[in-house]
């Protein structure tokens, strides 16, 4: 499934509820999801990280929608040509805080 079929999916599934929370809302509910990605992360807890990957892909795209951002446009352009910096594949720019 290509990112914008996934959008669409998530549009047809929730887009009305989507609209009538708003964006504000929305973002709420996106970071809320981002910290249980997070905490399913820190713990290493297998079971659960798919479901949350998947959650927080959804609110994403939902955010995208609502603010009228074609998620997977937005993605190629910005990464088609590799490192938005240095425009590498893989990316060489210098992490902070290392040596070069």
């Amino acid at each position: 499934m290509r990112i914008a079929e996934f959008q669409h999916l998530i549009e047809s599934i929730y887009l009305e509820k989507d609209r009538n929370r708003g964006v504000g809302g929305t973002f709420l509910w996106f970071t809320e999801e981002v910290g249980e990605l997070a905490q399913a992360v820190r713990t290493g807890n297998r079971i659960t990280l798919p479901g949350e990957f998947a959650d927080v892909l959804a609110w994403l795209s939902t955010l995208a929608s609502l603010t009228g951002v074609d998620l997977e446009k937005a993605a190629l352009e910005k990464y088609r040509g590799g490192c938005p910096k240095c425009s590498d594949t893989p990316c060489s720019c210098r992490e902070p805080g290392t040596a070069s």
